[in-house]
């Protein structure tokens, strides 16, 4: 599912006007970016929570020549399925 198809099951299932849904998605995409670049989690109970986490700098291979590259410390975004979600995939 895409940006647009999962805007149109927004639409469909609340009763917003897709423009509507739209705006909502928006809006959520951007509070939830915001608050992980400020470090804190977020976490919608039964669907899933999103952090952040650091990865430590390491040793690489580089698959063309075989040489070892060095691969910079960064931070990653983590999701972890709720209990609702991960029962529903079984």
């Amino acid at each position: 599912m895409n940006k647009a198809e999962l805007i149109e099951a927004m639409a469909n299932g609340s009763g917003l006007s897709k423009a509507e849904s739209k705006k909502a998605l928006d809006a959520f995409i951007d509070a939830t970016s915001g608050a992980l670049r400020g470090g804190d989690r977020v976490a919608l109970v039964g669907f899933g929570s999103w952090s952040i986490s650091e990865r430590a700098a390491r040793t690489g291979l580089n698959p063309k020549t075989k040489q070892k590259i060095k691969i910079a410390a960064k931070k990653v975004v983590k999701f972890k399925a709720g209990a609702e979600l991960s029962g529903s995939l079984k």
